[in-house]
């Protein structure tokens, strides 16, 4: 029986790693895409997101306009991502070893570990707390049980993610109207919105808070596109990605804001408790903390997974090899997740500031790496990539690709004087009154450095090279 038979019977345990995802085992519609992605984001870890922009400073009606540019901004970028996987089959972090080089790769790749550590220890404190509530336990004890639920999915792989992602969708649809209207039937929201006039260091907070949060999903988006056939079309894969990605995250992040605006303090200080409050009857609320830990388990399988494939890739990258047995992909698995519960019990009580200041870095992070990959994917390279290279640092993409990585270096520091964090303010945010830009010069810096010293220094393939045992479908 093949792995694609095995698979299509039910959620038997994902085989493929960071090897091409062959012909015969794709499956799948942009459909799928968009309720994977839709319930990702429908979930408090969004809402705390959006709640921040009003808890910093930001009037409700201003947050949700700058949510949403933020929203739509990041989400281009990080659906473009997307759309790479059905035409390459691969893990999105292996697939820029084609920028970056076999081992250079791995520098962007501790990063983005370090990315999924930080979300799943966040998402693991506020689903802890909900199973605390549902089971009457500590939160100590809902963390820890949370884990072991986060560990069966995401050792099960791709499948079981996806049926998740879709009971998420459904939940969260539910759920999450259900409290945006008792946000309006229990307080006067009129009197919380519009009182304020723009303010642009918070209007752009807001901002980058919504790009941030879209653009941290780019290392690992393609990681669930790649199972879609080859044929495909990108502009299905980008639409599909996009819009469920950016309607469930903004329709959180919306709730968020007007959570904030009519709460005050309240909110800041017992995220999901005020929420369960918010529900009413004891009864209702016990459904809405289910719905926190189903929509937390779809997003901390993610980062449980992804955390795993870019170990995976990091270590190969050394080592040569191609692919793993289920056991060892569940020994990464339950070791990164339980590294991730044992900082969400020891994570600190300020959360809200911590957790802001950590996604803003993380957009600091991340945006010279999308603008590298997607510029030399769409632009340079023009999608052909040479796939067996990819393994072998020997090979057209050699160990170290200097271009990409000092230009990488140079899209992280020149964003430095455009900060606005809790320990550094930029020079040049001070002069615009405390705005943080530093997010939109990194992007559109390292793209003009990157743009035309790669098109020198590049060596694509004149068309895409598959594994030789990988007959090519027309597109």
């Amino acid at each position: 029986m093949t792995d694609h038979q095995s698979l299509g019977a039910g959620p038997a345990v994902e085989r493929r790693t960071i090897d091409v995802i062959p012909d015969a085992e794709r499956h799948g519609t942009p459909r799928s895409q968009f309720t994977l992605w839709f319930g990702a984001n429908m979930q408090i870890t969004a809402i705390v997101d959006g709640a921040l922009a009003v808890v910093f400073g930001a009037d409700a009606l201003w947050a949700i306009i700058a949510l949403l540019i933020g929203n739509v901004l990041g989400g281009v970028v990080m659906a473009l991502h997307s759309a790479q996987g059905p035409r390459l089959g691969l893990p999105q972090m292996i697939s820029s070893r084609a920028q970056f080089g076999v081992f250079g790769a791995v520098l962007p790749l501790l990063l983005v570990v370090l990315m999924y550590l930080g979300f799943a220890a966040t998402g693991s404190v506020l689903a802890g707390q909900a199973l605390g509530r549902i089971l009457h336990v500590p939160a100590t004890a809902g963390i820890l049980l949370f884990g072991l639920l986060t560990v069966i999915v995401a050792v099960t792989g791709y499948r079981l993610i996806h049926t998740v992602g879709r009971i998420a969708t459904v939940i969260g649809v539910c759920g999450l109207g259900y409290l945006l209207i008792k946000v309006f039937t229990t307080y006067d929201v009129g009197a919380f919105v519009g009182v304020k006039g723009f303010e642009a260091p918070t209007f752009l907070l807001a901002v980058g808070l919504g790009a941030a949060w879209q653009l941290t999903f780019g290392p690992y988006v393609a990681d669930y596109s790649r199972y879609l056939p080859r044929s495909t079309s990108e502009r299905s894969t980008f639409w599909g990605t996009f819009l469920g990605s950016v309607i469930g995250s903004q329709w959180a992040m919306s709730l968020g804001a007007l959570i904030a605006a009519v709460s005050g303090a309240v909110f800041v200080g017992d995220q999901v408790g005020f929420v369960g409050e918010l529900a009413g009857p004891a009864a209702v609320a016990l459904l809405i903390y289910i719905v926190i830990v189903v929509g937390k388990l779809t997003v901390n399988t993610l980062n449980a997974y992804g955390g795993f494939m870019c170990l995976l890739t990091t270590v190969t990258a050394f080592n040569g090899r191609s692919r793993v047995s289920p056991v060892v992909r569940a020994l990464y698995i339950v070791g990164f997740t339980a590294v991730s519960v044992l900082v969400a019990i020891m994570a600190s009580a300020d959360f809200l500031d911590n957790f802001k200041n950590f996604v803003l870095v993380l957009l600091m992070v991340f945006t010279p790496w999308s603008a590298i990959n997607l510029t030399d994917y769409y632009l340079i390279s023009k999608e052909r990539v040479d796939i067996p290279a990819l393994y072998d640092p020997a090979g057209r993409y050699g160990r170290w690709n200097v271009t990409a990585l000092v230009t990488y270096a140079f899209g992280v520091v020149v964003q430095i004087p455009f900060l606005a964090q809790k320990l550094y303010t930029g020079p040049v945010t001070e002069l615009l009154g405390g705005a943080d830009i530093s997010w939109i010069v990194g992007l559109l810096a390292t793209a003009a450095l990157y743009y035309p010293w790669a098109r020198r220094t590049s060596n694509p393939p004149a068309e895409m090279i598959y594994p030789s045992t990988e007959p090519v479908a027309a597109r």
